[in-house]
């Protein structure tokens, strides 16, 4: 009977199945929301748009529930796909670099940052809908954790983010029709304090 190295044991089997956990882990967290937006936007177009109603009304009461349901929300499948693509881009990166406990964090703060703003600041019977306010949150933690941080490899991955997306943060001034620069303004804003305050933290 021949002696051969147990797989199972084996670094190389280890090192594999830890990666496609990680993998798996990483296109669970990114596909649940997208495949929600993705349902969201069928189910808006079979009722006529009525699911409108939950995105984000600048200063009404009901217009708050919009903070959570907005980022669901698109108003037309080119507006879905060009977020979800940015989405998986920069949110994976995030995920990536940062891990679960920190993207949820940045999520939120984006979140939160992007739908306040636009409560505060948008224009009187408007409706703001769509995660670009949740993506720019991505992109300024990006941007900015290398620079909380302090050390090597975060200012690294800050600078070639800014390298590579940094033209987006223009995104955050008024300009085109249509587009809620206030939901892109608090997300980014939004996506900076998290990453001061977990990295202020040592988190």
């Amino acid at each position: 009977m021949a002696l051969v190295p147990s797989l199972r044991r084996s670094p190389v089997v280890r090192s594999a199945t830890s990666l496609a956990g990680t993998v798996k882990s990483h296109a669970v967290t990114l596909g649940a929301p997208l495949a929600v937006s993705w349902i969201a936007l069928g189910a808006n177009a079979v009722l006529g748009g009525a699911l409108n109603r939950f995105g984000i009304v600048p200063r009404t009461i009901d217009g708050l529930w919009g903070i959570l349901f907005a980022p669901f929300l698109h108003g037309s499948v080119a507006h879905l796909v060009a977020n979800s693509i940015s989405l998986v881009v920069l949110g994976w990166t995030v995920l990536a670099f940062a891990g679960h406990r920190r993207f949820y964090h940045v999520s939120a703060a984006a979140a939160l940052g992007a739908g306040l703003c636009a409560w505060t600041l948008g224009a009187p019977g408007t409706v703001h809908i769509g995660a670009s306010g949740v993506i720019f949150g991505y992109l300024g933690y990006l941007m900015l954790s290398g620079w909380f941080a302090r050390r090597v490899w975060p200012m690294l991955l800050s600078v070639g983010v800014t390298a590579l997306w940094g033209g987006m943060v223009f995104g955050v001034l008024p300009g085109q029709m249509g587009i809620s620069w206030q939901a892109h303004l608090g997300g980014f804003i939004g996506g900076v304090w998290a990453a001061k305050r977990l990295h202020a933290r040592g988190n």
